[in-house]
């Protein structure tokens, strides 16, 4: 035989000796040819080469070990249901040993120089002109400089704009101000109404007014961008400039404008503009020339410069069933890190994802995929969405996020770009660490959702009227489960500023047990529904522990139409009083006679029992707030110890489990399992990060 026989040849070799060997392994190397055999001597060079092997293979379960190194991907690695195992056998992808493998949708830049044009230079900063390099990316190859799009609350997610990252972290395109926002001073239209809340609030087609004369110093541009908090403190998006008058400053932005219009004192800040590139950790890319700048926060040698190229997902997994992904860093990517539509039990375990321009990982449809041990972080959106099961007719996905660390998420799009998504029937969140975010840590819609175990600390630190944990709007999501779980020291803006558990907007039938809340400014929140109950948990250091009101009942058009309009056809959409919602969710009944009511939906059916309460607000009964049309009669409220001392292990370590002879054992408090919230060591993980 050839030393070098055809690659049908091989294909045709490997399957038979496959066939008569299970499991069997092909092998991948920075280092292998694709001509070769796939062993691990003669090991593939790319992972296409080795899908094609396993699938000619025709045997029970292969194995595709990866050899340490960087693979380049220039567009997604994808698998199919041609790729598929058993559930005895599954195909699996692997790094080999204890390899560090990168799949990059990136490329590494060399050859950076010091900034000599002089209209560069005249534009930079005297500050900068000595620090900042340019690359040259048309020399290098790169072509492909994308654009920035608008993007944020009710703007679609799309593939991220070419990327700078530096030290494996995402760098920052020129922007001012450099820290923080400035104001909007007022909205450009000069009729501009007062809203229900008493703000200004323009049309956005006007534009907005800024203050100072900064943008004088800036040469025209058709690539200059704004992004703020325009009209609400949860409501984010990024627009391009169409134009700035420096006479009237004025800034008109270009369609599809921010969503609510502009509202007077809300913040945001320029970017994209090269004369701001006046600190370390600044990039500005001059699309025209094909030339990146960047003042780099450390000498250009002392780490990875790395631009983001790919706008496909880096990983797409489409109608594959028993596969799994172990072991894999991706990064470097615009779009998203995995996505995985249909099939059944793909399994995501102990990878890396980071530094990407979207989300981390997605999962759309299908029966029991898991994301479990696994490391996902600086995201342009946010970390893991798990989507499935049939809403009508209350069939579960069974979709699972376990043991994940998921931290610094939502670095572009700032708003409802969660740690965790979770939409659908019947999936679960367990064990995650979820911290650093401007929003939400884990957001939910549907039913039978279980988050337990999650400890969540750090976040809603950019945004206001915000939850850590939120659900809202839609009386027939029913059967959530919040237990167990540590919320601590959140951030929050505003006077609303954030709530740990937010039941926002009449959201009902959420059980909040056992979970422990420290420095969390409002703990669980209630906002007009029904049948919701908190019980067992812990509370300390919250103003208040619990707050609920009756949104429902309020006349007004916004809650009314609420209510009577969008609440109403959300539950005749699932035909809530025929099975299997009048049998799962018996008390969801009781709605058809509260709409025979034109002044509104009362908050009937919550619980607020057995539950300890210590801080400032505990003695004085401030700890629980019922307003806004709510009354204590509406409400079940017993046995919760306020204002004497629980007796913890030790408060000053966050140490809550409670000593032998705590008072709230007498009132029927049941022990919360701290041992069990947070991460854990497992075969996914082998070690827990540093606090």
């Amino acid at each position: 035989m050839a030393k070098n026989p055809p690659v049908l040849v091989w294909l045709v070799l490997c399957g038979a000796v496959c066939a008569l060997a299970a499991p069997c392994e092909f092998y991948v190397s920075t280092k292998g040819n694709d001509s070769s055999s796939g062993t691990l001597r003669r090991p593939f060079r790319t992972l296409e080469r080795a899908r094609e092997a396993a699938r000619a293979a025709r045997a029970e379960g292969v194995t595709i070990s990866v050899r340490g190194g960087d693979y380049y991907l220039s567009q997604a690695f994808r698998l199919s249901q041609a790729d598929s195992g058993t559930e005895a056998h599954p195909v699996v992808y692997r790094n080999y040993g204890n390899d560090p493998v990168r799949l990059l949708g990136g490329r590494l830049l060399r050859g950076w120089k010091p900034v000599t044009e002089k209209p560069i230079l005249k534009r930079l900063a005297v500050e900068a002109r000595s620090h900042v390099l340019v690359c040259d990316l048309r020399a290098a190859g790169i072509e492909n400089y994308g654009e920035m799009q608008s993007r944020g609350f009710s703007h679609p997610t799309v593939p991220s704009h070419p990327e700078l990252f530096f030290q494996g972290r995402r760098m920052t395109v020129a922007r001012w101000p450099n820290e923080g926002f400035t104001e909007i001073a007022a909205p450009g239209d000069p009729s501009a109404p007062h809203d229900e809340h008493g703000g200004i609030l323009g049309r956005k087609e006007f534009g907005f007014i800024y203050s100072g004369d900064r943008p004088r110093k800036w040469k025209p541009s058709a690539d200059i961008w704004v992004h703020g908090y325009w009209a609400w403190d949860w409501a984010n998006s990024y627009e391009r400039v169409a134009s700035i008058d420096v006479e009237k400053r004025l800034v008109r932005t270009a369609p599809p404008y921010a969503v609510y219009g502009f509202r007077k004192g809300q913040p945001f800040y320029f970017l994209n503009v090269l004369e701001e590139m006046d600190q370390p950790g600044e990039y500005y890319l001059d699309r025209e020339a094909g030339r990146l700048y960047f003042w780099p926060p450390a000498p250009i040698r002392s780490g990875e410069a790395a631009i983001s190229l790919t706008s496909e997902t880096l990983i797409d997994v489409r109608d594959a069933s028993f596969l799994t992904l172990r072991g894999l860093t991706l990064e470097y990517g615009r779009g998203r890190g995995i996505e995985v539509h249909g099939g059944e039990r793909v399994r995501i375990l102990g990878c890396t994802i980071r530094n990407v321009g979207n989300q981390g990982a997605v999962v759309a449809g299908g029966r029991e995929h898991l994301f479990a041990g696994c490391d996902i972080y600086q995201t342009g959106d946010g970390a893991i969405e798990l989507v499935g099961g049939d809403r009508k007719t209350l069939t579960p996905a069974s979709h699972a996020a376990v043991n994940n660390h998921i931290h610094h998420i939502a670095e572009w799009s700032r708003t409802y770009q969660p740690g965790i998504l979770i939409s659908g029937v019947g999936n679960r969140a367990r064990n995650n660490l979820i911290h650093d975010g401007p929003h939400n840590g884990i957001l939910i819609n549907g039913n039978d959702h279980l988050i337990e175990f999650n400890e969540l600390h750090h976040l809603c630190l950019e945004t206001g009227d915000v939850g850590a944990f939120y659900i809202g709007r839609d009386y027939t999501e029913r059967g959530n489960v919040v237990r167990h779980n540590f919320f601590h020291h959140l951030g929050g803006r505003g006077s609303i500023g954030s709530m740990a558990v937010y039941v926002d907007d009449c959201a009902s039938g959420v059980e909040v047990y056992g979970n422990i809340f420290y420095k969390t400014t409002r703990s669980a929140f209630i906002g007009g529904g029904r049948d919701n109950s908190v019980e067992n948990n812990i509370f300390v250091d919250s103003k208040p522990a619990v707050d609920i009101d009756a949104r429902g009942l309020d006349p007004k058009p916004v809650w009314h139409d609420m209510v009577y309009k969008t609440m109403k056809e959300r539950l005749d959409a699932m035909n809530y009083l025929a099975p299997p919602y009048s049998t799962r969710y018996p008390a969801i009944l009781s709605l058809e006679k509260a709409y025979q009511s034109p002044s509104g939906i009362p908050p009937t059916g919550n619980r607020v029992v057995r539950n300890i309460i210590k801080g400032e607000n505990a003695a004085n009964g401030k700890w629980l707030r019922i307003g806004w049309r709510a009354k204590p009669e509406m409400i079940e409220i017993h046995d919760n110890l306020a204002g004497e001392d629980p007796l913890f292990v030790d408060e000053s370590k966050m140490d809550f489990r409670l000593r032998p002879e705590s008072p709230a054992w007498k009132l029927g408090f049941k022990a919360i399992p701290v041992e069990k919230i947070g991460l854990q060591v497992d075969d996914t993980r082998t070690a827990l990060p540093r606090r």
